[in-house]
């Protein structure tokens, strides 16, 4: 089957589970954009807050060597020295702005999805080196936007670059017969006005891109009504297994009436397809069901409530209602007050007479 006929059949939106485990193993929405326009933003105003200090800097670094450059000897050993010196002089000049960057570029991905650590994407895909899933990638709907979005950036910089420099041409003439430090000055300015105006022009891309983006991979992640189901019998467990936990629930259920029915008060009953055993005792406010049951189990309830002397009264009507509508270790609802406590009251009255 195509990957076209594959995503046509996944027509369902992806649940909640299928997004945390895509999630866990590293498949989350990342805009290349929203981390571009982070790293341009961060350098663009590290230039602003330290131009100066920066062109301080390499002035101070480079005085030196380009006042007396026509007296520097032709030695590899001093070559390799100045290499280094001038090395250790952009590196502090620069360490700002490239500090800046690193913290933006982490920043804009804590801004896109959650940090994520996982292997998954280490490992070895043949879709990565199969040429007809290499042929999908160049010739299909991502690359066609890729192509795109890249002609857009290209315009992007040609026109916003273009118009800044042209409108700064008086400016560049004059830069060769400036002093050093007045040249850095110029070009820091120059360069500041270009990434002011890449920024502004880039937004639109960046956000257009980052909806895009988070599209795509909820597209991605969508479900066939087939994978919806497999999911849901994953997380609630098989018809077999679900069906084994209930019949081990009803059979502790039945011991645990069984073993209740020797404590009860008395046994109300249909007199043989349904009985219903109550225990009341001096102080508690209304009497509480410790077993019911139809049918066989009825019958065993008469059995075992025989065995331990528990007196069983016949009353039809109310044995189907109490089996209705009170569940077992509840009290008995309100409505049936009267009737349980004649009952009751019977029992009571019979033991008595016993005594």
């Amino acid at each position: 089957m195509s990957e076209g006929a594959e995503q046509e059949d996944k027509t369902e939106d992806p649940t909640a589970r299928r997004i945390e485990k895509a999630i866990e193993q590293g498949n989350v929405p990342n805009s290349v954009e929203i981390n571009t326009f982070f790293i341009l933003g961060a350098f663009t105003l590290a230039l602003a807050m330290a131009s100066g200090t920066i062109a301080s800097g390499l002035l101070t670094g480079l005085r030196g060597f380009l006042m007396n450059a026509d007296q520097v000897p032709s030695d590899p050993h001093v070559y390799a020295g100045m290499g280094l010196r001038m090395f250790w002089i952009y590196a502090q000049a620069l360490a700002v702005p490239i500090g800046l960057v690193v913290v933006a570029g982490l920043a804009a991905g804590l801004l896109q999805h959650p940090l994520v650590f996982s292997t998954e994407t280490l490992g070895f895909k043949w879709d990565r080196v199969s040429p007809k899933a290499g042929a999908k990638r160049i010739f299909g709907v991502e690359a066609l936007f890729q192509f795109v979005k890249g002609l857009a950036k290209l315009m992007m910089v040609g026109v916003v670059g273009g118009t800044i420099l042209w409108n700064e041409r008086d400016r560049l003439d004059v830069f060769a017969r400036l002093d050093p430090h007045a040249t850095l000055q110029g070009i820091l300015s120059l360069a500041l006005k270009l990434m002011a105006g890449m920024l502004a022009a880039f937004v639109a891309i960046a956000l257009a891109d980052a909806v895009y983006q988070r599209y795509r991979w909820r597209q991605k992640l969508r479900m066939s009504k087939e994978e919806m189901k497999q999911e849901h019998k994953e997380s609630e467990g098989s018809p077999e297994v679900k069906g084994r936990m209930k019949q081990i629930r009803m059979n502790r259920v039945k011991k645990r009436m069984m073993a209740a029915v020797p404590k009860a008060t008395v046994i109300i009953t249909n007199p043989t397809h349904y009985a219903v055993a109550l225990r009341y005792e001096t102080g508690m406010q209304a009497p509480v069901c410790v077993a019911k049951g139809v049918d066989s189990l009825a019958l065993r309830i008469r059995a075992i409530a025989k065995e331990n002397d528990v007196p069983i009264l016949e009353n039809p009507p109310l044995a189907r209602a109490l089996h209705a509508t009170v569940a077992i270790d509840d009290e008995i609802p309100t409505e049936h007050y009267r009737a349980v406590a004649e009952v009751i009251g019977f029992v009571m009255r019979l033991r008595r007479k016993a005594a």
